[in-house]
């Protein structure tokens, strides 16, 4: 379940600027808008999960609807040709996938009795089912190569996905029962869904630091998803979606070194470190090219480990401490809101005008410039954050 939970996801996400350039000749400010639909369905998902998940239908049952579904409007996604067409598909497309992701966390808790133990050999087959896609676009099908991208080979990834979703839907009705948690008759406020209840923990000035700068840290990540896959390919880097599979690879190794750090050196400077690899990943990525710079590159596809785990695991780790027993729940959904929601949205937004204010002509893009800026957001945010995060030594 977990492994193709995520290979779909990366079956199609990965390559997306690529295709949304190539295929239907979009600019960087539609880019910026189809991939904002991620944002729209984080936002979504919660609703969809406390309004109906938990209370009325198993788990495993929505689970199967949402992937069938998905996989008729993958297919639909296949098929346009236009952006205007396509948008409105990846729009519903991702209203349905965001809420699975919580949906295989439930399913997989349920069946656990030592979730701190067990959840992470779970969890890491869907890693794993991420890296996997991207190695068969790459190695297997060689749809990402420079020949390939022109002939329109990238639109095969959606059909790749649609055939898993629908895979997976047909499985989930297989997988243990997992029953609602909260009976129907139970009144559910917004409040209660979006995790505001979290919101009196802004009172406290290290906790409102820490929210704020999660929220900016989200506008250079932003850039990664958008354009990483477009500028390798543009740049002429051989099988740019297999060498993407490197930050997924460590991301598993840069988590299990995480405790260590975090025990030794605290939660301050742990977060400072994954700040500081977003500005130096984005600054080997302006100065690298695919020649005898290349090594830069795939530096900086490495350094998504630290970046990711050191940055949101941490802040997991943080808000948990933080919110105490009662609001433990509300406290990860207001940081899920904050970083996916409405940072990345803006992050989209701010990547698809930066794309499109340094491109002068189809296929001729000023990648040095569109990878500066967002380096000189992280560490903006980084100075802000040593500035005025106060460091406590619990």
């Amino acid at each position: 379940m977990m492994f193709l939970n995520f290979f779909i996801w990366g079956a199609w996400f990965v390559t997306l600027g690529t295709f949304l350039q190539n295929n239907l000749s979009a600019t960087g400010a539609e880019s910026g808008s189809v991939f904002s639909t991620q944002s729209w369905g984080a936002i979504i998902a919660p609703f969809i999960i406390g309004l109906i998940a938990d209370r009325y239908f198993n788990a495993e049952k929505i689970l199967a609807v949402l992937h069938i579904v998905g996989g008729i409007i993958m297919y639909q996604m296949y098929k346009a040709d236009t952006v205007s067409v396509f948008y409105p598909y990846v729009l519903a497309y991702m209203i349905l996938f965001m809420p699975t992701l919580a949906l295989v966390n439930s399913i997989s808790f349920n069946q656990i009795k030592d979730p701190e133990k067990e959840f992470s050999n779970i969890r890491v087959w869907g890693t794993i089912g991420w890296i996997a896609a991207g190695l068969l676009i790459s190695y297997v099908f060689l749809w990402d190569s420079v020949d390939n991208i022109k002939t329109g080979a990238l639109k095969n990834t959606f059909l790749l996905a649609a055939v898993a979703s629908v895979i997976l839907g047909v499985f989930s009705f297989t997988l243990p029962k997992t029953p609602p948690k909260i009976s129907k008759n139970t009144t559910i406020k917004f409040s209660d869904i979006l995790g505001l209840d979290a919101l009196k923990l802004l009172k406290d000035k290290n906790f409102f630091i820490f929210f704020i700068a999660s929220i900016l840290i989200c506008i250079p990540l932003a850039f990664y998803y958008q354009n990483a896959n477009q500028f390798l390919s543009n740049i002429g880097v051989n099988n740019p979606t297999g060498k993407m599979t490197i930050g997924q690879a460590s991301e598993v190794l840069f988590l299990l070194a995480l405790p260590v750090f975090f025990k030794k050196f605290g939660f301050k400077k742990t977060i400072l470190v994954g700040m500081l690899a977003w500005a130096l990943r984005y600054a080997l990525f302006a100065y690298g090219n695919a020649n005898d710079l290349s090594f830069m590159l795939i530096i900086g596809i490495a350094l998504h480990g630290v970046c990711y785990d050191f940055f949101f695991v941490s802040g997991q780790i943080y808000t948990d401490s933080k919110a105490g027993i009662e609001y433990k729940s509300a406290a990860q959904g207001l940081i899920t809101l904050a970083t996916y929601g409405v940072g990345m949205l803006i992050g989209f937004k701010v990547a698809g005008l930066i794309t499109d204010n340094y491109t002068t002509a189809k296929d001729v893009f000023n990648w040095k410039m569109i990878w500066i800026i967002p380096a000189g957001i992280a560490f903006v945010v980084f100075l802000l954050f040593s500035l005025f995060f106060k460091s406590n030594k619990k």
